[in-house]
Parts: structure tokens; sequence; C-alpha cells
């Protein structure tokens, strides 16, 4: 039996996936997240999976763990690891709908990632369904943080990925329709500046403006940024009264880099902008960090090479490199597990009004991922 050959159909895909993309899963709305690990949870388990739902912490939603049955259940398998957290806030379908205009359709997540954990969730039900048995156990795992650097699902990824083989991350493929084989290492940080209030209409010259001074860091922030690391200020909270002086300021910094050494630098220049000398305090605390993912590690490597043939099987090519962007591949594959990420669905615009993919990819995709599923041994 050839996967290749498996009747997988773009328009059923689609409407598969419709529900997916219409159950919004901001991952701050723990509530919305966990109405679509339910979705999930109720597909893993109408395929004859073993399904698991891992309760949530620090706020966040679940997890939602399935096992398929396999006569070396429990052995080293394959892991398909994806996030259904996404970074539109419930009510973007208002603006960006579930829409199909010709080969492409638009949605929230639709791109990052619920595409490609649809895809893959489509490769093994196929494959059920032609009775077609894997080498390997096959285990999927979809957690509700990544948007958010991965906080309260750390552990369990490295766990779970400790006990397989080969981990699968169908993440969006690169703008090429590239695959990626390793990752920059990535840090977040917490900033707060602490002024001093006073009435702005009576007594302005009486306060310190903490959000005044969180706009010169901000900007001394991203100067910092170099050819081997990037810093960006992309949350901003201040103040509650437009006739008060701001007594206290958060922002949300991160900053990237190729090579872990880089990585570190930058967050010893970060936290060397602790400053309580002035009469505005300035706080600066580490966040969660991804850390570096080698490329061309031997295993990665063998796997982007299967996958290129079967690419090539279906007519098209696959490139293979390091990204920035970090994922949840940043820590199996900074574990030596070989790690093929972003295999998921071909598309533009993720995290924006415009998300969308091309709809040929979802089959596509699908096809890929079934082909590996049978050859990875």
């Amino acid at each position: 039996m050839n996967p290749l050959d498996l009747p997988f159909d773009a328009d059923e895909m689609l409407d598969g996936l419709r529900p997916w993309i219409e159950c919004e899963s901001p991952t701050f709305d723990a509530a919305a997240v966990n109405r679509m690990m339910d979705l999930a949870q109720h597909e893993l388990a109408a395929l004859g999976a073993r399904v698991e739902r891992i309760p949530g912490r620090m706020g966040y939603g679940d997890s939602v763990r399935a096992q398929f049955p396999h006569p070396d259940a429990g052995a080293p398998g394959v892991l398909i690891m994806g996030h259904m957290d996404t970074v539109h806030p419930v009510g973007t379908l208002e603006k960006l709908p579930f829409k199909r205009e010709g080969e492409i359709c638009y949605g929230p997540g639709i791109m990052d990632m619920k595409g490609g954990n649809y895809a893959c969730l489509e490769a093994v039900r196929q494959l059920i369904r032609a009775g077609a048995q894997t080498p390997l156990p096959v285990t999927v795992l979809f957690t509700p943080d990544e948007e958010v650097g991965t906080p309260s699902t750390r552990e369990l990824i490295e766990a779970e990925a400790a006990r397989h083989k080969y981990v699968l991350i169908p993440e969006p493929a690169r703008p090429d329709g590239g695959a990626v084989i390793g990752r920059y290492a990535i840090a977040r940080y917490d900033l707060r500046t602490l002024g001093r209030p006073s009435h702005a209409g009576w007594a302005l010259a009486d306060g310190r403006s903490a959000i005044a001074e969180m706009a010169r860091r901000v900007l001394d922030i991203e100067a910092m940024t170099n050819d081997d690391c990037t810093f960006s200020v992309g949350v901003f909270h201040g103040g509650q009264w437009a006739n008060c002086v701001s007594s206290e300021c958060r922002a949300e910094a991160l900053s990237m880099a190729k090579r872990q050494q880089d990585l570190d630098k930058g967050v010893e220049a970060m936290l060397a902008l602790n400053d309580d000398s002035g009469d505005v305090a300035f706080e600066v605390s580490r966040g969660v960090t991804r850390p570096v993912w080698e490329p061309d590690q031997p295993g990665t490597m063998a796997m982007l090479e299967m996958a290129r043939e079967i690419m090539g099987e279906m007519g098209r090519e696959l490139s293979g490199s390091s990204a920035g962007g970090g994922s949840d591949g940043n820590f199996t594959g900074a574990m030596g597990i070989p790690t093929l990420d972003s295999i998921g669905v071909r598309g533009k615009g993720l995290h924006t009004l415009g998300e969308f993919i091309y709809i040929e990819s979802l089959p596509e995709r699908a096809k890929l991922a079934a082909a590996m599923l049978m050859r990875l041994s």
C-alpha cells in the first residue's frame, strides 16, 4: 500500500477543518482553548486512540495525548506534536471569518497551526481506514500555550518526547514550502517601570511618569539589536487615568539569536538594565526561554532526506533550514531527538488578519505525514 495513493480529498478536509477554525482558541482564554481540545479529543477517540486529557496549569488550558493501538504499544515510536492555541482573540472571526476564495482559505489559526494539526490527524485516519500498520507506535500530543513560549507544558513535552524515536511537528511550512531542521534561541522578559503619581492637571511637575520612562527604555532596548541578537518589545501596558501621571507601566520583550552564547549575552545585557537609581525605577526579570536547536543533527537530517524523497514522488521539492520564530521543536531538537518541524500547511499571513492557507497543501501535507509514518522505523 502506497500512502501517496490514499484518497485524501481537499474539499472534505476543508469541511472537517472548519469547526476547528470556528472554535476560536486564544492562549490566554483557557476555556476557549479547552473547547478546541474537546473537538480534537472527540476526533482522536473516534479513531480508536486511547486518549488522555491532561489538566492545564498556571492558568492555561488542558493538553490532549492520544496513543493509537499498535502491537508494540509502549515502545519508542513517533510523536506528532502541535499546539491548539492561537494569537487571535475571541471575536476575530468577525474580521477574519473562515472563508474560501478560489484556491485559498482564510481563518484565525488556520495556518498556525490548526491546518497542519488537522492534516496529520487526517493522515492517521486514512491509514487506519486502509488497514495499514505503521512500523512504530504513533502518539499525538496537542498543547495549549506555545504562542506564549510554552510556560506550562515544556516539562510535559520533554517527558513525552523522551519516550519516542522521532518527532513530527506540523507547524506552518516556511515561505518556500520548506521544513525546519533547527531553530534559534529565544528569551522573553517582563519589564516594569515604577514612577511617582500626581494629578496631571493640578501638579504635573510633581509626578514622574512610568509610561514616559518605559517609552524611552523601549527605544534603548530595540536599539540593542545587532547581527548576533535581536531585541523587540511587543506588549506595553501603562496608566489608568488620563488625568494622573502614571505610577506603573509594564511591558514584555523578546530576544532571539542563532547561537546560544549570543542569546546568553543578550540576556546578560537585558538584566543589566535593572536600575533603581533615578526617579523612576526600571525592573527587568527573565521569562521563559527556548534553547537553540542546532541544525544538521544526523537523525533530523535523515528525516529531512526521507521527506524530500516523499515530496519528490509527489513532484515537489522540499528544502530544509534553520529558522527563527521558535516552536516546541526547540525543546525536542535541543534534546537531540530527531525532529522534523514545519511540515504543516503552506500559506501566508500567520498572526495577522489576513491569515490563509493554500487549500491544496492540506492533502499534500497529509500525504507527507502518512508516508513518513509508514517509513519511519
